[in-house]
């Protein structure tokens, strides 16, 4: 039997190759941080932000979501997964959830911490309450997410009366945007229009019904 590990070193390159002197001390103190039970920390736009586990509502809309979508990918060749580091460059994300490939072993960094962003073909993020969390996933990682060339990446903001779900599609990451975008309030379907999730429904059975 081969050893996997060794093909994966050798498919996927050191990643401090190519990385400025101020980026490597950012990912070594990322690498080396424990943090308490509940957290996660992510480096964005070359900044390390700690986040605590979501709330009841949060979570429960994450798990609504990956129930259903496991049951939509469940004949394909892609799964929906959370709780894994995203590499892409200098940045490391744990996004609520996102759609690799079912065997996405050949995108497995060298180090084993996470799998690269190539492998990501949606990415869903459910916003937490406060405007630090807000900016951080309708700004920075908007920003990061399209510079990284994901496909599909889904805002869901329970926090945005009337709670409005928004598709992006179309990145540019030269412009570190979108030219697709698609926002509707909550109550109202939304269909992802691309990728393994194509014509995969977000609605009120996952949202619940329009805020007052």
């Amino acid at each position: 039997m081969p050893d996997t590990r060794t093909a994966r070193t050798a498919r996927t390159p050191s990643h401090d190759a190519g990385l400025t002197t101020l980026e490597k001390v950012v990912w070594q103190a990322w690498k080396a941080m424990e943090l308490p039970e509940g957290y996660h920390a992510e480096i964005i736009e070359g900044t390390i932000e700690v986040s605590p586990t979501g709330c009841f509502a949060h979570g429960q809309i994450i798990n609504l979501l990956r129930d259903e979508l496991v049951f939509f990918l469940r004949e394909t060749d892609f799964v929906a997964r959370n709780d894994i580091n995203v590499v892409h460059g200098s940045s490391a994300w744990v996004p609520d959830l996102f759609v690799v490939p079912r065997d996405a072993d050949r995108y497995v960094t060298a180090d084993g911490l996470g799998i690269t962003a190539a492998a990501v073909r949606l990415i869903v993020e459910v916003v937490s309450p406060g405007k630090r969390n807000q900016d951080r996933d309708h700004v920075k990682k908007r920003r990061e997410y399209a510079r990284a060339g994901i496909p599909v990446y889904v805002l869901i903001d329970d926090h945005d009366a009337p709670g409005t779900v928004t598709v992006l599609t179309e990145p540019r990451p030269d412009r570190q945007d979108w030219a697709g975008v698609h926002q509707v309030p909550y109550g109202t379907d939304v269909v992802i229009p691309e990728g393994p999730a194509k014509g995969f429904t977000i609605g009120e059975s996952i949202t619940g019904p329009r805020r007052a």
